[in-house]
């Protein structure tokens, strides 16, 4: 057997019907962020802590990706409401990557899974009419829509937790 066939892909959030309160535009990025958190769940079962910071082949560490999913939502969420970046939220930026006094991976599961909940909530207060609005996102101002940042958050999240499974099942046995 294979190190990537010991990992079973956990059912598909978006066949489980829609989520209360969220309208059904953003359902997709309210699926895809609560797939996340199940898959994030499901890949670290038995993880060993002490690789959680390990770079395989050079590749970010299990470690990184957990802060990084945490991370880029909380900013992303931040531009959908029309805000600018906080000091705190551009040093947790920088040190994403440092493994050094960070948490465990529970710990890091855990705020990922807070920071999914903070975003669903905030997806129930956004009316359909908001959606196609303007928005900017870091210093350069670049344009985008609520919906836009949204939709990005939900893939940017889905596309670190496939690179989380490759780089877990590369470490893992």
């Amino acid at each position: 057997m294979n190190k990537q066939s010991s990992i079973s892909p956990p059912e598909e959030y978006w066949l489980s019907g829609p989520i209360p309160e969220i309208s059904p535009l953003l359902q997709p990025a309210a699926h895809a962020l609560l797939q996340s958190v199940r898959e994030v769940k499901t890949y670290l079962l038995d993880f060993p802590e002490e690789k959680l910071w390990e770079k395989p082949f050079g590749r970010a560490s299990v470690g990184f990706h957990l802060k990084h999913l945490t991370g880029v939502l909380d900013r992303l969420l931040t531009y959908s409401k029309g805000k600018l970046l906080t000091t705190e939220q551009l040093e947790y930026l920088k040190k994403e990557g440092d493994g050094q006094d960070a948490p465990s991976s529970k710990h890091l599961i855990d705020n990922f899974e807070e920071k999914v909940t903070e975003a669903l909530n905030h997806l129930k207060t956004i009316p359909d009419t908001m959606l196609s609005e303007e928005r900017f996102v870091g210093r350069q101002k670049l344009p985008s829509t609520v919906i836009g940042l949204l939709f990005h958050a939900a893939e940017h999240s889905q596309r670190h937790v496939g690179q989380l499974l490759v780089t877990v099942s590369t470490l893992k046995d």
